[in-house]
């Protein structure tokens, strides 16, 4: 009886630990595929995401910073103007870095060391 009760123990820790590898090589990537969650289609604001070859574009939200007004005064000596103005990119510090969306579609950016920016 004790004989039994060991190789039935023994029969359900083979099992157990057989089907925790996957069955053949090369099935990890289908693995992790089943459980990977289904890509998103908007953005947290709710405007549709856009990917290219299949990689997520992050869209980055408007932040106004310290320097906002002087890089959209210099954008409109460029003769760039319109949009929601320059939109700080990087964290905020001695050196930021700003995008402004022209009416004409273009963008342009500027970088500012210490409050001091140049276009880029």
């Amino acid at each position: 009886m004790k004989c039994l009760s060991v190789l039935l123990l023994s029969c359900g820790v083979l099992l157990g630990a057989c089907s925790s590898l996957p069955s053949r090589p090369g099935d990890e990537g289908l693995l992790a595929a089943a459980r990977a969650p289904a890509p998103r289609t908007v953005a947290a604001d709710g405007t549709p995401l856009a990917r290219v070859d299949g990689v997520e574009i992050e869209k980055v939200p408007f932040r106004a910073g310290i320097s906002s007004a002087t890089v959209e005064k210099l954008a409109r000596q460029q003769g760039c103007a319109g949009g929601w103005g320059a939109g700080l990119v990087s964290e905020p510090g001695p050196v930021e870095i700003y995008r402004m969306t022209c009416d004409s579609g273009k963008v342009y950016m500027a970088k500012c060391e210490l409050k001091q920016c140049k276009a880029m």
